[in-house]
Parts: C-alpha cells; structure tokens; sequence
C-alpha cells in the first residue's frame, strides 16, 4: 500500500504552479474544469510573453480537430524569429492525429515556443498528460479545479477585492458568495461591478443593495447560513426566497438532509473515505458534514432533527402557518438545537 503514493510521486516531475502565478514555459498544461482561472491563467501568460516582446505570434489550435503537421508548423521559428504562444483547446476530446504528434513534440520542443494545453477534465488525453507530467518537455502544470467551498469561494471574490486595492466586510463576502452559487465567472462579474461603481470600502449594505434580487433563495443556502450559526442572514434568505415564490417544503428537506448527514459523523472516526464507504456518501460529503456539526453535541442535534420531523408535518398541511413554522426551525438550527 504505501509503494502506490512514492509511485506516483515519481511520475509528477514536473512544477505545479497557481493559476495567479502561472508563467511561459515551453509546455504548459493547464488542467481542470474550472474554466475561469483557466482563462486567467492563460491571458496572464499570453500578457507577460507579450510584455516582453511585443511581437509575439499568438495562433490557437483545436486539438480534436488538428491533423499530423499542425502544431509542428505553428510552433515552428518563421522567418524574422518571433517568439509564438500556440494555445491549444480542447485537449480533452484530441484527435488520435495531435496526440501522435504532441508526443513526438514533447520529445524536442521548438525553440521561443509556448505551447499551452488546455484540458478540461477526463480519461481522454491521459497518455499526452502522463507524458507531461513525467517531465517530458520540460513544462509545467496549472491546475484549476473547480471551486465548491464557500469558503474558497469567500477566499477568490476577497482576492478579486484585495488585487483592486478595495477592502470588503466579512459580511459582505458572506452575503455576495450565497448571492452568487453557482457559476465562479458570476461571482466574478459581480465583484468586478461592485468595484467599477462603488468607492470606498464595500459592506454589507452595499451588496444587499446590488444584489438584493439574487440573494440565494437555494434551500440550501438557507440551510448553510442556519447551519453555521447565521440567525439573520438565513432568516433573511429564507424570507427572500419564500417572498420569490419558494414553497417550504424542500427548504425543510435540505435542512432534514444536511442533519441527518451531521448526525452520520457526529461522533465517526478514521479518514473521510472510509465513513463516506459505510454511510454510502462521498468523500466531499463527509468533510462538509463534519465542518456543518462543529460546536454541536448529541443532545442539541437530536432536538433540532426531532423539530425538523414535526416542522416538516408542519409545511404539509398540519399548520396554518408554514413559513412561521420554518423561520423557528431555522432559528432553532442557528442557536445549535438550544430551545430560545
């Protein structure tokens, strides 16, 4: 077992570098499906090849539809010498024609040449990014995995702040991450916005003002902001999303889910795999559960699932106010299961 890790360490030569700090190198492997830092890390390579000399030659390449002869003659010095950047897409889905001669290429590659790799994610490829990563080619590797925690996406919008000399309120961040969920370039928008028509330091106010029409009305956003001990701002994005048509009861369900899976790991032991195995969950699942039953104890938890059955009979039909019912559930939640 413990041959598996110090073999693949082995195969992984060559540097891994952040998409903020990517740089030319003759190989570039820009890998993962978070397409926004990829497209950062790209543009911020092509920015510096070009600041160094303004004649750069940029061509870019389909990899599923390139043919034998393609990259060689991109990549080729032309007549006066200029340095190229040959931006490769679709790496993912390349043809059998560019893997055959990526392959030779890496053996030699072209002198003032940078070739950059995108490959967004698969099995596809694997033979050309093994290659890479074995330090064939004398590349690097820039890896954009998709952002999923809040907190990493609290951690990019603050950095998006920071590299415009603004300054954000925590709770600012807070409200901006639950308004933007989904996609990362959304959340990148909206920053961008926020700095372009705001002066000075940007609170909570100011965000609630831009974005007061998409705030999360997600359950479980609702279900998180409880969670994590956010009283106001789940009751604010509960009454948001009930005023914007929600119906109670999935909102009751998340909150149902998320308990159920704090009360799996409550009091597990041992690697995350291992109690995502036994409870049928994955990995990601466990380590977010774990974080939800921080400052929760057994007694508090049973009470706040117990309140959850009864809410949840509630939303169905046995109370003549639902959204009450559920704005005391999440108030419950939010206080760790102690009664008020």
């Amino acid at each position: 077992m413990a041959a598996r890790p110090a073999a693949r360490a082995a195969t992984q030569k060559i540097q891994q570098v952040p998409w903020d700090q990517a740089r030319p190198a003759p190989i570039v492997l820009v890998s993962g499906p978070e397409d926004l830092l990829a497209d950062r890390a790209i543009r911020r390579i092509r920015e510096m090849l070009t600041a160094a000399d303004p004649s750069v030659e940029v061509t870019d390449l389909d990899a599923s539809a390139a043919v034998t002869g393609d990259l060689t003659t991109l990549a080729s010095p032309s007549l006066f010498g200029e340095p190229r950047l040959i931006r490769v897409a679709s790496v993912e889905r390349l043809s059998e024609a560019f893997l055959s001669e990526a392959l030779r290429y890496l053996e030699a590659p072209a002198d003032g040449a940078t070739v950059v790799l995108r490959h967004g994610g698969g099995v596809r490829g694997k033979k050309l990014l093994d290659t890479i990563r074995s330090g064939t080619g004398g590349g690097i590797e820039i890896a954009c995995a998709e952002v999923k925690r809040d907190a990493d996406r609290s951690a990019f919008a603050a950095a998006e702040f920071r590299s415009a000399g603004r300054r954000v309120a925590p709770g600012a961040l807070r409200v901006l991450v639950s308004a933007f969920q989904g996609d990362l370039a959304e959340l990148a928008s909206a920053c961008r916005q926020l700095i372009a028509d705001t002066t000075g330091d940007i609170g909570e106010r100011t965000v609630q003002t831009y974005y007061a029409g998409r705030m999360e009305t997600d359950a479980f956003a609702v279900a998180d902001a409880a969670l994590a001990g956010r009283a106001g701002e789940a009751l604010v994005l509960l009454r948001h999303a009930i005023d914007s048509g929600a119906d109670p009861v999935p909102i009751v369900a998340a909150l149902a889910a998320k308990l159920r899976a704090m009360a799996k790991v409550l009091d597990a032991r041992g690697a995350a795999a291992t109690i995502a195995a036994e409870y049928g969950m994955a990995p990601w699942q466990v380590d977010r559960a774990r974080r939800d039953a921080q400052g929760w104890d057994a007694v508090g938890l049973g009470r706040a699932i117990a309140f959850t059955a009864e809410t949840d009979e509630r939303v169905k039909g046995a109370a003549r106010d639902p959204e009450y019912a559920v704005e005391r559930l999440v108030t419950l939640i939010a206080r760790r299961g102690e009664p008020g």
